[in-house]
């Protein structure tokens, strides 16, 4: 079964509504045809990244240092591949010197 895309307004009315507690999650659920799980789980996240809605500075800051980090191992990498391609073309060509390779 495909994944629905719910606006993002939609999702923000709804987590709103649940969390005035007016209305019953079942009940929110039918109004705006929108299964329970689903409005559990927006609501999960809602409330787990709500810091960002105050301090967006914050947030910001931890994605730059993961950047930073994801940037970092990339560059590590691209220096350990060009290490093995050297030592493989070095393989080769004794290889060849030796009579391995034709």
């Amino acid at each position: 079964m495909a994944k629905k895309n719910y606006p993002d307004e939609l999702k923000i009315k709804v987590v709103l509504e649940v969390l005035r507690e007016e209305l019953t999650l079942v009940e929110i659920a039918s109004k705006y045809q929108v299964h329970t799980a689903t409005i559990r789980d927006w609501k999960k996240h809602f409330l787990a990244n709500m810091h960002l809605a105050v301090n967006p500075k914050k947030g910001l800051e931890k994605y730059k240092d993961k950047l930073k980090e994801a940037s970092h191992k990339e560059e590590e990498l691209y220096k350990q591949i060009g290490k093995l391609t050297a030592q493989l073309d070095w393989a080769k060509k004794k290889s060849k010197e030796l009579g391995f390779i034709y």
